[in-house]
């Protein structure tokens, strides 16, 4: 089965490109975030004419995910026991499904904005809701697949920036977030596609602004965790900068397992 997520930065501007990269490189299952449309604008046939099942969970604005598979949709869940809101509102950033035996976890962490920003309190605090969640799920049972997909906006360690100093005064390197991300491999799930994809400069996130992409000033933000039962049937993973380089592409790259 191979994997994918894939934060798309609107789907309604990019779905006809998404399916067709999807089908190009053969993906069975997709996590999608970023999706900016409510449910009722979501492009469905895109995915259905293209022979896959897909569900989403957005409400508009900036957040939104989905999961899009041809080898299984069931079981579909949104959000998480516990999800923090953000100033009342329980945003559209988690949701999960059952695709081929694997339960898929489509997950935008909230960005956190600038140090001291109440935003970012909100994220450290949805990081450690999820982590607790996911830490219980392996407790109950250990043999689970599970695949924690999406955009972390986090980026765990100094490789995974174009410059240390740069972001020294900015969010997803801090020490809070970085624990907060740890604390997922520390209950036991895997970087899966870390030793198949060796940095520094291994990234994939590169901003709009300032040519980041073609200098390659990027971020590895976007990771696919797996449980140990799922981490060993991954045998090869890549990061597809060539998407990111397309004609109006996302400024996200699509992140791709492959299992056994």
């Amino acid at each position: 089965m191979r994997l994918a997520t894939w934060n798309v930065n609107s789907i309604r501007a990019r779905s006809e490109d998404v399916v067709a990269w999807m089908t190009r490189h053969a993906v069975d299952v997709l996590a999608i975030q970023e999706t900016k449309c409510s449910d009722d604008q979501f492009p469905v046939m895109s995915f259905i004419a293209h022979g896959y099942d897909v569900a989403f969970h957005g409400t508009g604005g900036y957040n939104g995910v989905a999961i899009a598979s041809r080898v299984g949709l069931q079981d579909v869940h949104l959000g998480f026991d516990g999800q923090p809101e953000y100033d009342g509102v329980r945003e559209a950033r988690a949701m999960s499904a059952m695709c081929g035996g694997v339960r898929v976890w489509s997950l935008y962490v909230p960005n956190g904005r600038a140090p001291g920003d109440p935003h970012l309190a909100y994220k450290l605090e949805w990081l450690d809701t999820l982590a607790g969640v996911m830490q219980l799920e392996l407790t109950h049972d250990p043999a689970a697949q599970i695949a924690l997909a999406g955009d972390w906006n986090v980026a765990p360690t100094d490789d995974d920036v174009w410059d240390v100093d740069y972001f020294a005064e900015r969010t997803h390197t801090s020490d809070a977030e970085r624990a907060a991300f740890r604390a997922f491999v520390d209950a036991g799930y895997a970087d899966s596609a870390a030793p198949f994809t060796p940095g520094p400069d291994t990234y994939t996130f590169w901003d709009y602004t300032a040519g980041r992409h073609q200098k390659n000033e990027g971020m590895r933000i976007d990771f696919a965790l797996c449980s140990p039962a799922l981490n060993d049937r991954v045998h090869d993973a890549f990061i597809d900068t060539a998407a990111r380089a397309a004609k109006g592409a996302s400024d996200h790259a699509p992140l791709v397992l492959d299992l056994s």
